[in-house]
Parts: C-alpha cells; sequence; structure tokens
C-alpha cells in the first residue's frame, strides 16, 4: 500500500466516499490542492494563469462523476510579499473561471507562507446519477478523450526555459464538460487523466479487478503525460456508435483503445503522489 492509500484508508466511508468526490445525497463534494514547486513554478505560469489551473483541475474531478459544480471554497496560504496588484491577479483568475462555469465562490480562509498554497474546495450537484471509477465489467470498451501528450511536452519545453502559448494544455487544462454530461447515461465508469493514463488506468482496473486486451498501440508519451484532464472513461460495445456520434457532434476526438478482460492488470512505475 502507498502512502496515499494509507492515508485515504483511514477514513474510509463506503456509503459517502467516491472517487474524485465524496457523494451525500444529491450533492459531490471534492477538494483538490494547488502548490507551488509541486505543481507549477512562478517563472512558468503568470498569477492569474495559476488561478485559473488550480480552479480547472478541481472542475474537473466533478465532471467525471457526472455532477455540475455550484459552490467553491479557497483556502489561500500566500507570501506577505504578493502586492494588491499580485492578489487582485489571482483573483481575477479564480473568478474568471467561476463566471464560466457559474460558479459561486461562497467563502474560505487565507493564511501567510512563504510559497502560494491553494486548496478549493468544490460543491457540485450530481446529474442524475453519479459516476465512479468501479462498476467495470468484463468486455467493456476502454476510451479516452482528445489527444494524449502535449502536457508533457510542455512540461519538458518549460524545464528547457522556453514559454508556452497561454492556452496550451499544460497552462490551461481544456474539459470536456458538454460531451461528457450528454453521454454520461451510457458511460459505466471515468475519471480524469492527472498521473498519466498508464497510472490511473492501472487504478480502475486494480479496484475492478481487471485487466485489458489492447486494441491500438499507445505510445510512451501517451501513456505517461499526466497532467492532461482528459476523460478516461468505459462503456457497453453496443453504445459505440452513439458515443462516436456525440463526439462527432461535440468536435472532440475520441480514442477507443482497449478492451476489459478477465485477470489483473500490472503496473510498473512509480507512485505520482507520495
Amino acid at each position: 500500500m502507498d502512502k496515499e492509500s494509507f492515508i485515504i484508508s483511514a477514513f474510509l466511508n463506503n456509503k459517502i466516499n467516491g472517487d474524485d468526490g465524496a457523494i451525500f445525497g444529491d450533492w459531490c463534494f471534492s477538494k483538490d490542492l494547488f502548490f507551488e514547486d509541486v505543481h507549477f513554478k512562478k517563472k512558468w505560469l503568470s498569477l492569474e494563469q495559476i488561478a485559473q489551473k488550480a480552479m480547472l483541475v478541481n472542475i474537473s474531478d466533478s465532471i467525471v462523476m457526472n455532477a455540475e459544480p455550484k459552490f467553491a471554497l479557497l483556502g489561500l496560504s500566500l507570501p506577505s510579499d504578493l502586492s494588491f496588484g499580485d492578489i487582485k491577479a489571482l483573483q481575477n483568475g479564480f473568478l474568471k473561471i467561476a463566471k464560466e462555469f457559474n460558479i459561486q465562490i461562497i467563502g474560505g480562509d487565507t493564511i501567510n507562507s512563504d510559497k502560494i498554497t491553494i486548496s478549493i474546495s468544490l460543491i457540485s450537484k450530481i446529474r442524475k446519477k453519479a459516476i465512479y471509477r468501479k462498476g467495470l465489467k468484463q468486455g467493456m470498451f476502454l476510451a479516452y478523450t482528445g489527444i494524449l501528450g502535449q502536457s508533457l511536452k510542455g512540461l519538458k519545453n518549460l524545464q528547457a526555459g522556453l514559454k508556452l502559448h497561454k492556452n496550451h494544455r499544460f497552462v490551461k487544462p481544456l474539459l470536456r464538460a458538454n460531451f461528457f454530461y450528454e453521454a454520461s447515461p451510457n458511460i459505466i465508469c471515468a475519471m480524469d487523466i492527472s498521473d498519466g493514463l498508464k497510472k490511473d488506468m492501472s487504478r480502475m482496473l486494480s479496484l475492478n479487478i481487471l485487466d485489458i486486451k489492447p486494441l491500438k498501440k499507445l505510445n510512451k508519451i501517451e501513456l505517461l503525460s499526466g497532467e492532461e484532464y482528459e476523460i478516461l472513461f468505459a462503456f457497453l460495445p453496443k453504445y459505440k456508435k452513439k458515443i462516436e456520434n456525440l463526439a462527432k457532434k461535440h468536435r472532440i476526438k475520441i480514442n477507443i483503445f482497449a478492451k476489459t478482460k478477465r485477470g489483473r492488470y500490472k503496473f510498473y512505475g512509480r507512485e505520482h503522489h507520495f
């Protein structure tokens, strides 16, 4: 058991705990952390971009559980040398994404710190039914939205001292809410791709005690690129045409890359958290 799983194991409540969020009645409660020098560096992103990305990666968790975010609580740990202009830039980033997704920021807390730390709690309304990572069965298709690899390439460019476009995937994740919400009645399991397809797929397969039969060959970049925030999802073969048509309607590329089978998928690699 890795340390993250060990921590989570102490607080399990199977009637409430979800995967990317906890389900209580018609509501989903989720939290994400965004730390300077862990998730971002100030020389890579503007303060407004930092706030925007912090909101977007948390909203991604709500979307894949088939929930619409309604309210947010912000926890901010900020260095004392930030100017009022700097704080205004952070505010603008939070408010811009909140407006885009019709979210009300209703409170939170602030404290002084050496580095920027952002903790966001979202309260989201479930749309008809919550979608979990659990429920995968033998013979289902596994697919993901979009094209994977751009986030890792962007990170390498930043590490080499280069700049990224303001709409680059690493700077501003592109979320697939409209497609996913419409396709949700035909989706069995889902999660966002934050630690790379290979690692996140292993979490879903391990939970459901299944293996995969690959349907297409994916390269190392596609398998390992993290912070993509595309959606990994599963569905029954009978819904393949319908999901493909919805993808065309929303102008989204989907990649059906595997089919589940009996067995246990083995992941070889390090844990991305700790």
